[in-house]
């Protein structure tokens, strides 16, 4: 595996758990592409952050709605079930086990 994919694997999970903590599953992409950045040194364009995002609308993680400029991102039950490793998702990165496993 390419360290390219190893990044979109990894940044994906991340956008599902961000996803996650969120009260309502969404958050739009200007602040998950922030959040990227500065707390997961993923410092990439707004593009490659939609081409992200629309991967992991094809495979049923999210739902995507266009607001202008920006995606806003809905984690649907099929993106829950991954980050509560209860199914894998081909393209992103299995979440690490909870302490204790």
């Amino acid at each position: 595996m390419s360290f390219t994919e190893i990044v979109e694997r990894e940044s994906r999970l991340v956008a599902l758990k961000m996803l996650a903590e969120q009260p309502d599953r969404r958050l739009n992409s200007s602040l998950m592409r922030e959040a990227l950045a500065e707390s997961w040194a993923v410092n990439r364009s707004r593009e490659w952050l939609h081409v992200q995002l629309r991967f992991l609308a094809e495979i049923g993680a999210v739902t995507l709605t266009e607001a202008g400029s920006v995606l806003i991102a809905t984690l649907t039950e099929r993106g829950l079930d991954h980050v509560e490793r209860r199914i894998i998702l081909d393209g992103v990165k299995r979440p690490s086990a909870p302490a204790g496993f």
